[in-house]
């Protein structure tokens, strides 16, 4: 009996790890990691214009999503335009501030390492309106960059 016992608790506990182990190893996925977070320049209105963030060292982020206003359940082209800074990948990770939506993280294509392009698609929301944050993930050598740029989409 004590025997039994002893074994389902070891098998538990092995279970706990694993699950461990694994939340660990996919955690990127879910949250974006990141060596340096910078903010948007103030006054950004994606609806209108592409906005802008002034990066370390000089260097400059532009961040455009079309058509404007910017719909949901459509395509919207994205694009990225670096100054002053090259980069191997960029990605977008598309995120309800309010509510979780589903992972939608798209790669962007780089036309130059100087400009990306790509396509991605809001989910509609039930609840009609929802505050969005588009999160642009910059890889450049060995840093990772995180800008987030916020906004309203829906009905």
């Amino acid at each position: 009996m004590i025997r039994n016992s002893l074994l389902v608790d070891s098998a538990m506990v092995l279970a706990l790890i694993l699950i461990g182990a694994v939340g660990y190893k996919l955690s990127p996925l879910l949250l974006p990691k990141a060596d340096l977070f910078v903010q948007p320049d103030p006054g950004c209105d994606l609806h209108r214009a592409a906005c802008t963030a002034t990066l370390p060292e000089g260097g400059r982020l532009t961040f455009s999503l079309t058509p404007r206003p910017i719909p949901v359940a459509e395509p919207l082209d994205v694009e990225v335009i670096l100054e002053g800074l090259g980069a191997e990948q960029v990605k977008v990770d598309f995120a309800g501030v309010e509510m979780s939506m589903g992972y939608n993280r798209p790669a962007l294509r780089a036309l130059t390492p100087y400009r990306h392009v790509g396509q991605a698609t809001l989910p509609v929301c039930v609840t009609g309106r929802m505050l969005w944050q588009a999160t642009v993930l910059v890889e450049s050598g060995a840093q990772r960059i995180a800008v987030p740029f916020r906004f309203e989409a829906g009905h």
